[in-house]
């Protein structure tokens, strides 16, 4: 039962557009979202406390030189990759690349987890087999591969639920957590907001909910899966407007709910250029033959 729930087919023509939002996200988040980490080659090495993963993998103090070469080997590699040719051999080089790309961001004392199911379908996608474009015949090794991913996205949630009640208890409802973020950090709307006698505190009962019944979304019929998959990403945009904290790598991830293969932007321009190709060549208009008079 678990095996058919965890290998559940899925059409290739799903996998390859996954497989192309993934690494083309990765491209653009390294080159513009987590730039920033490049500035993390430049700092004292003992101000590197590496993650347990780094310490068990021995992972090298970050220098210029290691961040600059995974910098600029991540993105062409990452594009290469979006084609979905050398699945494998591309596939797992970005993984290793954006792993260590994470543990350097995540080693100086600030560990986001808004990348955890992506760094689960990168681990994932090389499994996933060949696919292209359209194509409506269906995979298994691509069903594990996006089952993995949702299953990263929803841990997210359901993990971040049990560190909140791990650390805070009971008085994690009732705290100021929301209150204190609005005032840090919060827009104009977050501030209107804090004049509604509590609405922080309702907020937080909600997001304690939400987060600890994320679960059910695998047992939801496909209609009502997709209605909750829609309020997590209204949840996320809310977060956003009232304290500006982007989940864009959470929610790209979590496109593997998603029935991507209905978009075919490749499809739709190898027709055109199909219907370009095959188009008749206009014949062209007879020359004016030009009589002499006579005389």
């Amino acid at each position: 039962m678990i095996t058919k729930w965890l290998f559940a087919p899925v059409p290739k023509g799903r996998i390859a557009a996954f497989r192309t939002l993934i690494y083309g996200f990765v491209a653009l988040d390294v080159a513009f979202f987590s730039g920033w980490i490049r500035s993390h080659g430049d700092l004292p090495g003992n101000l590197y406390q590496p993650l347990e993963v780094g310490k068990l993998l021995h992972l090298p103090t970050p220098t210029q030189l290691i961040v600059n070469t995974v910098f600029w080997a991540l993105i062409p590699l990452s594009l290469l990759a979006a084609t979905g040719r050398a699945h494998r051999l591309l596939g797992w080089t970005v993984f290793v690349l954006y792993f260590e790309w994470m543990v350097v961001a995540m080693s100086y004392g600030k560990i986001d987890h808004d990348r955890f199911g992506l760094l689960i379908a990168l681990a994932a996608l090389p499994t996933a087999g060949r696919a292209r474009h359209g194509d409506t015949a269906t995979t298994e090794a691509g069903g594990f591969a996006l089952r993995m991913t949702q299953i990263g996205v929803i841990c997210t949630y359901f993990l971040a639920a049990v560190a909140k009640l791990r650390d805070s208890g009971l008085a994690w409802f009732t705290g100021a957590t929301l209150t204190r973020s609005f005032i840090r950090r919060g827009t104009a709307l977050a501030h209107w907001l804090l004049g509604i006698p509590g609405f922080t505190v309702v907020s937080q009962f909600g997001i304690m909910g939400f987060e600890l019944l994320s679960p059910l979304v695998f047992v939801l019929k496909p209609k009502l899966r997709y209605a909750m998959i829609a309020g997590f990403y209204l949840f996320h945009l809310m977060t956003f407007s009232l304290i500006t904290i982007s989940f864009i790598p959470h929610q790209v991830a979590m496109a593997s709910f998603l029935p991507l293969e209905k978009v075919t932007p490749v499809a739709w321009v190898r027709r055109l250029f199909r219907r370009t190709a095959a188009a008749p060549a206009a014949e062209p208009a007879p020359e004016t033959v030009r009589r002499r008079p006579v005389s």
